[in-house]
C-alpha cells in the first residue's frame, strides 16, 4: 500500500524527521498514523490482497466515525469487500470506519458509497447568480433513517472529498 509516511515509521510508531514534519504541519493527522498501521497489518491477509495496489488518500474523523479514503484502481472491487475492510479496521481502532474508494472522483459514486445503505436518486447542478456552483445530492425521504451520519456532517465530508459545494436534500 502506498502511504504518505514511511512504512517503517508507521509500523514502529517512531517518526523520522520528515514524517514528524508532515504530522506537525497537519498534512497528516496523528490518528491517521494508527489507521495506516492497521491497514499495513491487514494488507497481508488473503481477503485484503487488493490493498497492495491501493493508495491511502486521507482519513476524516467525525463524531465516533472515521471516513477512510483510499484509491483502488481495481475495476472488479465490490462494495462488500470495502465494508468488510471497514469492520476489520473498526475492531483494531475502536471506532466505526467507513471505507470509500475515490479512484474516479465522480460525485455520484462517492456519495453512493458514503450514504450507503441509503440510495442516491440523482444529483442536480445548480448555477447560482453569483457564479458559484452547488451540487445537490437527492436521497429518498424514506431512506433518511439509513444514513450513517447526519446530513450536515455528510455535506461537509462530501464537500471536503470532492472540493465542490455539496448539499443533501430529502425527496419524496
Amino acid at each position: 500500500m502506498k502511504i504518505p509516511l514511511d512504512q517503517i515509521c508507521v509500523r514502529t510508531g517512531i517518526l523520522c524527521p520528515r514524517c514528524q514534519r508532515l504530522v506537525d504541519t497537519g498534512a497528516v493527522q496523528r490518528f491517521e498514523v494508527d489507521i495506516m498501521r492497521a491497514l499495513l497489518e491487514l494488507e497481508g491477509r488473503a481477503d485484503f490482497k487488493f490493498l497492495k495496489d491501493a493508495t491511502y488518500v486521507k482519513s476524516i474523523a467525525s463524531d465516533n466515525t472515521i471516513i477512510l479514503l483510499i484509491e483502488v484502481k481495481n475495476a472488479n472491487l465490490q462494495s462488500r469487500i470495502l465494508t468488510k475492510l471497514g469492520r476489520s479496521l473498526a475492531e483494531k481502532i475502536g471506532k466505526r470506519v467507513r471505507v470509500v474508494n475515490v479512484a474516479n472522483n465522480n460525485l455520484r459514486d462517492i456519495a453512493s458509497q458514503l450514504v450507503y445503505p441509503a440510495r442516491v436518486i440523482g444529483i442536480n447542478t445548480l448555477w447560482l447568480p453569483d457564479g458559484t456552483i452547488e451540487h445537490i445530492v437527492r436521497i429518498p425521504r424514506s431512506d433518511k433513517r439509513y444514513l450513517p451520519l447526519n446530513t450536515l456532517t455528510l455535506e461537509n465530508i462530501l464537500s471536503q472529498i470532492t472540493g465542490m459545494n455539496v448539499k443533501i436534500r430529502m425527496e419524496g
